[in-house]
Formats: C-alpha cells, sequence, structure tokens
C-alpha cells in the first residue's frame, strides 16, 4: 500500500476559493476536497491518502519559509511514502506553492514529493523544474484530466517502488 499525503491550497481543500488567500495551514488524517477526483487512480495503484494538507495561497506567500518547514515538519510526523504537491490546473499562485513545497519536503525529509500543474503555471515551472519533478496536466475544464490523474497516481507508485522513472518522466513531466 502507498502511503500518499496531498498538499492543497484552499481550493482544492474544498476550504474556499480566490476570495480566501488567507485560510491557515492545517490538515486532516485522511483524504479531503479535491481527492475524490482521483480516488480510483490511487485505488488501481494501490494507494491510499493518509493525510491532506492546506494552507491558503495568500498565507503560504505571506511566509514561504515557515510555511514549507511547517509542511515537511508535518510529511515527517505522517511518515507518507510520496507527496503529491497539486493538482494546480492553472492556479499559478498554488503552482508556485506546490513546486517550492514539493522541493522543501524531498530536500528537508527525503521522502519522494512532487507536483503536477498545468503549462499555464510558467513561473512555477521554468523556476523549479530543474529541481522537482512537475507532471503536466490540463487547465481547469481542460481535457485530459484523467489521463493525468492517472499518471499521477502511476508515478507516486513507481516512486514508492523505486522503479526508474526516467522514461515516464520524459513523456510525463516537464
Amino acid at each position: 500500500m502507498v502511503k500518499v499525503m496531498m498538499i492543497f491550497d484552499q481550493t482544492q481543500a474544498g476550504l474556499g476559493g480566490k476570495e480566501s488567500p488567507d485560510l491557515p495551514m492545517g490538515g486532516k488524517p485522511m483524504a479531503i476536497g479535491a481527492c475524490g477526483m482521483f480516488d480510483r487512480f490511487l485505488d488501481e495503484n494501490d494507494g491510499q491518502v493518509v493525510a491532506t494538507l492546506y494552507c491558503g495561497d495568500g498565507t503560504y506567500h505571506a511566509d514561504t519559509e515557515t510555511t514549507t518547514k511547517k509542511f515537511a515538519a508535518m510529511a515527517k510526523k505522517f511518515q507518507p511514502d510520496v507527496v503529491i504537491c497539486g493538482p494546480c490546473f492553472n492556479y499559478a499562485s498554488y503552482a508556485i506553492m506546490a513546486a517550492h513545497t514539493a522541493k522543501v519536503i524531498k530536500d528537508l525529509t527525503g521522502i519522494p514529493a512532487f507536483a503536477i500543474m498545468a503549462e499555464e503555471c510558467t513561473k512555477a515551472i521554468e523556476d523549479y523544474k530543474q529541481q522537482v519533478t512537475i507532471l503536466k496536466m490540463p487547465k481547469k475544464g481542460g481535457i485530459g484530466l484523467n489521463e493525468a490523474l492517472s499518471a499521477m497516481c502511476v508515478y507516486a507508485k513507481m516512486l514508492y517502488e523505486k522503479q526508474d522513472t526516467k522514461a515516464f518522466e520524459q513523456e510525463y513531466a516537464y
């Protein structure tokens, strides 16, 4: 069983939209919010969400270092096999939060972490694609969402099983 921890913004956590960027950091030891979109793909890959952490993107950007270190500390506490930051769709502010958080968690804990976002998140992709894996997905309402979410779960399992991910990343990552 692949134990997955998710990192969401306020929208994906189901705790508000663009009007709630100041949502304080929090978490639950379970799947919440957008996890329902990819439950079946996790099931197909013997995965389970053991925790969902969230933070308003405004709260994150007000103190990025503290927030990412807290996310890393929570990752150590929950001991997931893999951390997924996203899906970010085309939300640029969330994408920066996701990519940076994945990098910090990977660097500080050694737990495999990656982000997933749409190509419209150009700043996050350009700033972080050399430092952390960023998988491709469509923008909100775009074509190919199920394929991207399935790939996200396949990749999580590959990381857990310590498989060679080079060919997968060439096809599915930026």
